[in-house]
């Protein structure tokens, strides 16, 4: 087994089940509570040495997961989409590793919590199991119990950002032949550009959100070549861009296809009628620092929505446009 040695087991099992099964806290002694009320310090000892003290691979374990979970899922259907997304535990506390006041989608708001990144893949059935997951440290240390225990979080693990440990996660899906899907994830990982260039070097098809504030090249253009050669010197290799020959932002883009360029686009099922919205859907080229590139960056599809408006005059609101080959597709 993952967790190495027989003995490990049953502690292990207890503290994922203390993780799973209903409770507001979720430190071992609670848990060990809740699991064994008849023994609960030899049981909190138990899961406390397990836990934080015995040498177990995290990696192993989730590959163990993995090993069970894909079978089942292949059997209802093949698999469609990774899709990535963060989530977080709300923690009351501030002794926590990781631990920092920071948006928390499952308390709806800002709250203590530490942070965490998730890699899911659905399947026809729309249903999805957690693969790979990682930690994310909001560069706040391992707070003041483990400080003043003079132990620091991760060790010499250097900080990491969510789209940077998302993309080690694929990385890590891609090598243990997952079965491959189209990436899916939101402007909080679509808008680094070293997320989508990490996704394209690894030949993943992808829909991402990004920023409306992106900038982007309209159809047909691209950067300028670089400076003709001079007599003397290294010939110029930098792309360029003047005053007159310049990107846009996906934006000013969109509201410069206007409102004839718009297809009403039914996206899914809701629960009373279908929903659908105004789309507009162009092939555009990536501008992002080019400036600093020899190669201008591949075209690529842009969708993006231009609601109807619930009042006042007509604007385009909140344009999340998706960068992807997948996007040729779909539309």
């Amino acid at each position: 087994m993952a967790a190495g040695h027989a003995n490990r087991h049953e502690p292990l099992k207890d503290y994922c089940k203390g993780l799973l099964l209903p409770g507001e806290r979720k430190s071992i002694e609670p848990m060990a509570a809740r699991l064994h009320p008849d023994r609960v310090q030899a049981a909190r000892q138990s899961m406390h040495t397990r836990v934080a003290q015995a040498p177990w691979s995290d990696e192993a374990v989730l590959a163990e997961v993995r090993r069970r979970v894909l079978p089942a899922m292949l059997q209802r259907g093949r698999i469609l989409a990774w899709i990535v997304d963060d989530t977080g535990i709300p923690k009351k506390r501030r002794h926590s590793v990781g631990v920092a006041r920071q948006d928390c989608a499952s308390a709806g708001q800002a709250g203590q919590r530490p942070g965490g990144g998730e890699s899911e893949r659905g399947d026809e059935r729309s249903e999805s199991a957690r693969g790979l997951a990682a930690g994310f440290a909001p560069g706040v240390g391992a707070g003041p119990r483990l400080e003043a225990e003079g132990r620091g979080a991760g060790g010499d693990r250097e900080f990491e950002t969510k789209p940077e440990i998302a993309l080690g996660m694929i990385r890590r899906a891609v090598k243990g032949d997952v079965p491959v899907g189209v990436v899916l994830a939101d402007a909080g990982y679509g808008s680094d550009t070293k997320f989508r260039e990490g996704l394209e070097e690894l030949g993943l098809e992808y829909v991402v959100g990004v920023q409306s504030s992106v900038s982007l090249w309209r159809p047909g253009e691209q950067p300028l070549p670089p400076k003709p050669r001079r007599v003397v010197g290294r010939p110029p290799k930098l792309l360029r861009r003047s005053a007159e020959h310049k990107p846009v932002s996906a934006r000013e883009l969109v509201r410069e296809a206007g409102e004839k360029a718009l297809r009403t686009v039914i996206w899914r099922e809701g629960m009373k009628e279908a929903v659908r919205s105004r789309c507009v859907a162009v092939r555009v080229r990536p501008a992002h620092r080019d400036y600093w590139r020899s190669e201008p960056h591949g075209d690529q599809g842009l969708p993006a929505e231009w609601p109807r408006p619930s009042g006042g005059a007509e604007q385009v609101l909140g344009v999340e446009p998706a960068c992807g080959d997948a996007l040729e597709a779909t539309g």
